[in-house]
């Protein structure tokens, strides 16, 4: 059993069974940043020129489905399949997609083994989900077998030191004095590896990195943060973790980073 949460087996149901956790946390993310491109909008802009509409194009580990709407607007696409391990996640995306008018399709399965033919995707895209496997590389594989032969893929990851400035305010605060030895929840597929686990099964083209900064308000915004990472072992609801922050010292903002790195590759 490992002791990272994102890679312990069975806990893909706690942590992905319905959507609530990771609208929480994208939500806590998003009123949180400062700097930093939009993730979904540079994905569009890497295969800006690769893709046309009538590429057949996968979005892997699609979670709730923002890049999946990012792709179908700018490249108007007719044959775009958003593909998640959660069944809760792509009914949230499905809902999505139809509340704002776009007609994608969505599939449910494992990254590990994609249920597609051999060499029929023209462009996959597997971005902030390949640190939820112990091998990513074989899904880098899969992934690899169903591009054409010339076919696009964008893997996305963050550095694996993202967010590591929290662990002083956790730790200090007695929220989880043991924070600054929890392991990164992205140590499986990082910056830092990237390149050479891609390199097995693609060609590279280019890696492109973008540094992040959030800055949480108040500890009422941290602690809507805090709530939804698995990485510290904090118990209590929102305003438990507010209050005692509050206990700890003065309301004060708090401010994090992020590396997010971007690797486009083709099939060889």
């Amino acid at each position: 059993m490992s002791a990272n949460p994102f890679l312990e087996p069975g806990l893909a149901a706690a942590l992905y069974g319905d959507a609530d956790r990771l609208t929480a946390r994208t939500s806590a993310l998003r009123r949180a940043k400062i700097a930093g491109a939009d993730a979904a909008e540079t994905i569009c802009d890497l295969l800006d020129g690769m893709i046309r509409p009538d590429s057949v194009v996968l979005d892997v580990g699609c979670g709730r489905g923002t890049t999946s709407i990012a792709l179908a607007r700018r490249f108007r696409l007719r044959n775009l399949t958003a593909f998640d391990l959660s069944g809760a996640l792509l009914q949230d995306a499905a809902n999505r997609f139809a509340a704002v008018g776009l007609d994608i399709a969505t599939r449910q399965g494992d990254f590990h083994d994609l249920p597609f033919a051999a060499s029929t995707l023209d462009a996959v895209v597997a971005a902030f989900c390949l640190y939820h496997s112990t091998h990513p590389g074989r899904a880098i594989g899969e992934i690899s077998r169903c591009l054409r032969r010339s076919g696009v893929a964008v893997l996305v990851t963050k550095s694996a030191d993202s967010y590591i400035e929290l662990d002083d305010v956790v730790a200090a605060s007695g929220l989880d004095p043991h924070a600054h030895t929890r392991p990164s929840l992205y140590n499986a597929f990082h910056s830092a590896n990237i390149r050479s686990l891609a390199t097995e099964h693609l060609t590279v083209v280019r890696i492109v990195e973008q540094r992040h900064v959030f800055r949480f308000h108040d500890f009422a915004h941290l602690a809507a943060y805090l709530a939804t990472t698995p990485r510290y072992h904090i118990g209590g609801t929102v305003p438990e973790i507010t209050a005692r922050l509050r206990a700890w010292q003065p309301d004060t903002p708090v401010t994090a980073s992020s590396t997010v790195s971007y690797l486009v590759g083709t099939k060889p």
